[in-house]
């Protein structure tokens, strides 16, 4: 069984952890989360240290099929956000899955 961490998770370990009311801790994620966008929005990447790189990357257009009834569309151009997380995250995440 899969437990999901929810934003209100986040802003409730925030609220614990350095006991900001869960209002300021709300808007800090939600500050957060904004400067990340506005950011891609740009075309730049994000880079948190020890963490990971957030990018936008352009899909052009495309033929897909439906698998099921084998119908073909064209699957319009599109903008996608990619994260490729960093050496340490990855070494920290291995380094904690062998226990």
């Amino acid at each position: 069984m899969r437990i999901n961490l929810t934003k209100k998770d986040i802003i409730n370990s925030i609220y614990l952890q350095i006991g900001f009311s869960k209002n300021i801790s709300e808007n800090l994620l939600e500050d957060f989360f904004e400067i990340i966008l506005e950011n891609l929005i740009k075309n730049q990447k994000v880079k948190i240290a020890k963490f990971g790189t957030f990018e936008l990357r352009k899909k052009a257009k495309r033929i897909g099929r439906n698998p099921k009834t084998k119908e073909t569309k064209i699957i319009t151009e599109r903008n996608v956000v990619l994260f490729k997380p960093s050496k340490e995250l990855k070494n920290y995440i291995n380094l904690n899955n062998d226990e």
